[in-house]
């Protein structure tokens, strides 16, 4: 079993920048992928990052650019890293892993609300 721990989320101007920590436990070697997705107030859900366990990284064109998807390994804790933060950021982001064999964990999700 994997458990996922988010932190980090709060307030930020447009413009500023917020990091987000994604600490896993559990059976780590399990894990194929990590990844972010958000969901803001009535849309659905949305795939934001995700970094493979040969530190592929893969992003949608909506976000290219502004945030990544940073790991430290000896932590266990994947990031995403937010730059240039926009109004339509604004959402619950959660994190995600896979194990190899398919199964999937979400993390309790953290708000990050950009707004002046």
């Amino acid at each position: 079993q994997v458990q996922l721990v988010e932190s980090g989320g709060g307030l930020v101007q447009p413009g500023g920048s917020l990091r987000l920590s994604c600490a896993a436990s559990g059976i780590i070697a399990s894990i194929s992928t990590m990844g972010w997705y958000r969901q803001a107030p009535g849309k659905e859900r949305e795939f934001v990052a995700l970094i493979t366990r040969g530190d592929l990284r893969t992003y949608p064109e909506s976000v290219k650019g502004r945030l990544t998807i940073p790991r430290d390994n000896a932590k266990n804790t994947v990031y995403l890293q937010m730059n240039s933060l926009k109004p339509e950021d604004t959402a619950i982001y959660y994190c995600h892993s896979r194990a190899f064999w398919g199964d999937e964990k979400w993390g309790q999700g953290t708000q990050v609300t950009v707004s002046s």
